[in-house]
């Protein structure tokens, strides 16, 4: 098995509905995600793809589509039945609010992303693993293999 990697960039607000501290306030991040996967290089001696195991651009146009022109310069809120009207309000004044039945943390954004790459990858390469970095001191890593 062979892996490759690929790091994308985007900026994200957020939210922890009823969280004990500082980061239940609205704030941003610069996020940085590394996209890894695996599976064998292509041998055939007639395709152009040969000793890829994926093509960048092919990685990159999957996370552009499923991750980048959702979350890139979005709010991300959790919905609750005490924000619904607020945030029902927020998404009909300004592009961008995304609601989610989930506590928009590194680690879960990271299990929502791999539901969302998983299903585009190509016949032989997997998900191997991701990496969400918030700030410069700070990343989740969700391993799959």
């Amino acid at each position: 098995m062979t892996r490759v990697t690929k790091e994308f960039s985007f900026e994200m607000a957020h939210a922890l509905e009823g969280y004990d501290g500082a980061c239940s306030r609205i704030h941003g991040h610069s996020y940085r995600l590394w996209v890894t996967v695996e599976g064998e290089p292509c041998a055939s001696a007639s395709s152009p793809k040969r000793g890829m195991v994926i093509d960048f651009g092919e990685l990159k146009k999957i996370v552009s589509r499923e991750i980048l022109t959702r979350f890139d310069h979005a709010f991300v809120v959790r919905r609750t039945t005490e924000n619904g009207e607020l945030t029902d309000a927020m998404a009909a004044h300004y592009e961008g609010v995304v609601t989610v039945d989930w506590q928009p943390t590194s680690e879960n954004l990271l299990a929502h992303f791999a539901s969302l790459i998983t299903p585009s990858l190509p016949g032989g390469v997997k998900l191997h693993s991701l990496r969400l970095s918030e700030t410069a001191t700070s990343y989740a890593e969700i391993v799959f293999t």
